[in-house]
């Protein structure tokens, strides 16, 4: 049936039930070393179940959206609540039963974008600017165009109906002379992602960037290494938000904390003790979730079990004021937590997740974050990252940096890299640059749970100086 469509009668002997909709298309554009490559469709479609009965909750999932077919995947998620109610975590009748109403719709959603031989010409042009060098080992520019439509529908009289228009650009390049190799991509793998339609292209400069992250790569080559030992450390808001991602989202992820989930790296260092007490980091750093900035990633309305999304602080002047848990995990822990209850499609149930987790500007520009910096390292762009199984002890490597001395950035180095402790590090922050300085960046490829989830995120950060921190550099 369409999900539009007004939904038959379920006669359910159940205490709450919602029917979660997802249906989503996507056309993804390549071209890689100036050959177009196929274009990929992909259209998936489905509805999950979600029955609390006799203090049990069930889920079911099933494509078939007929009548019929959503009717058996009530049924069979009703009699999975009544089979686990005697060892569920929670009695679901303490649960909020959402009857929440309304609607979302992404910038630009119904706006036609590009046709697809418009998508090819601009993709062609940016890969062969990119690719001119004979240095230019490999180039590829992409773009992946998502559109889709979640309708939630309960027992308690809630109807939400959202859509939503995603543009997922990418821009790379690798260079290669004298046994040396070198990658330059713009913003990173899929940093560029935004809800949107063309313009958003145009915020990041997309075209006409092709020649310039070459002629990076090919700099790269020759450029000496990264210096090693304690030193200040200016990261740009393309690496900020991987620093963000994994120190501070992943840790704060509720069922994480109360040891539900272990897969990816683990559970947290953070404990439920911590909030309202714990010094996260120094009184510069403020953070917040906050899905309703209207062209970041995953910005949205409601939850996928209903709730209302607001922005809330989950670090305030460097306190631990909040965790990122839905409803059931508020539940177990007695916390206060967001609307972040999230699935990664029909066919898996909402847990704990990330959705827009930003940093609070400060009033520093970029020129007062450089000219604070005696000895240092400007760095940008992550290209790899390692983190403990407590999302404590971390390593992060960028494409490109730059040595700061005595207030100036002078040469370009390569393969920069730091290390740190998640519980010491983020008190090392000394400047917050300002509005200028942020970017709204994130990535469509988060991993979690099991079975697994991969899910969009947006981050939204700008440039910040942290002190004393230990950088090295690569070998040779």
């Amino acid at each position: 049936m369409p999900f539009d469509a007004p939904l038959p009668a379920f006669d359910l002997a159940a205490d709450y039930w919602s029917l979660r909709f997802v249906e989503e298309r996507a056309e993804h554009y390549a071209v890689r070393k100036n050959i177009p490559l196929p274009l990929t469709t992909v259209t998936d479609r489905g509805v999950m179940a979600s029955v609390h009965a006799d203090g049990g909750y069930g889920y079911a999932a099933t494509g078939d959206t007929s009548a019929a077919g959503i009717r058996e995947a009530l049924a069979r998620a009703a009699a999975w609540a009544r089979a686990t109610a005697r060892l569920g975590l929670v009695d679901t009748q303490a649960l909020p039963r959402p009857a929440s109403r309304g609607a979302y719709a992404s910038p630009a959603f119904a706006v036609a974008g590009p046709s697809r031989r418009e998508w090819y010409d601009l993709l062609a042009a940016e890969c062969a600017a990119a690719t001119r060098d004979p240095r230019i080992a490999d180039g590829e520019a992409s773009v992946e165009v998502r559109t889709a439509t979640h309708r939630l529908v309960t027992s308690a009289g809630g109807d939400v109906t959202q859509r939503y228009r995603f543009l997922l650009p990418g821009l790379s390049v690798t260079a290669h002379a004298a046994g040396v190799t070198q990658t330059r991509s713009l913003h990173g793998f899929r940093g560029i992602c935004q809800q949107g339609g063309v313009e958003v292209l145009a915020r990041f400069g997309f075209v006409g960037a092709g020649e310039r992250i070459a002629a990076e790569a090919v700099e790269l080559l020759t450029a000496p290494q990264c210096p090693s030992g304690p030193l200040d450390v200016l990261l740009m808001p393309d690496q900020m938000i991987l620093q963000i991602h994994e120190s501070i989202g992943h840790p704060l992820e509720l069922d994480r904390i109360l040891g539900d989930e272990r897969n990816f790296a683990g559970t947290s260092f953070v404990t439920l003790a911590m909030f309202g007490s714990y010094r996260y980091g120094s009184p510069l750093l403020n953070v917040t979730f906050d899905p309703t900035r209207p062209e970041e990633l995953a910005s949205y309305a409601f939850d996928d079990d209903g709730a209302p999304a607001q922005e809330e602080y989950l670090i305030r002047d460097g306190l631990l004021v909040r965790p990122l848990g839905g409803a059931i995990s508020q539940v177990r822990a007695g916390l206060p937590g967001v609307a972040n209850s999230r699935a990664d499609n029909w066919n898996r149930p909402p847990i704990d997740r990330m959705a827009n987790l930003n940093l609070v500007p400060g009033d520093a520009s970029f020129a007062d974050l450089v000219a604070g910096i005696e000895h240092g390292v400007l760095m940008e762009t992550n290209c790899s990252w390692s983190i403990d199984d407590s999302r404590n002890k971390f390593q992060f490597g960028c494409e490109r940096a730059r040595v700061i001395e005595h207030g100036i950035a002078k040469h370009v180095v390569k393969n920069p890299n730091y290390r740190g402790v998640s519980a010491s590090f983020w008190r090392s922050l000394a400047r917050v640059g300002d509005a200028d300085t942020l970017r709204v960046l994130g990535t469509p490829h988060c991993g979690k749970g099991e079975p697994s989830q991969v899910i969009r995120v947006g981050h939204a950060s700008p440039a910040c100086v942290f002190t004393g921190v230990d950088v090295f550099g690569g070998e040779g």
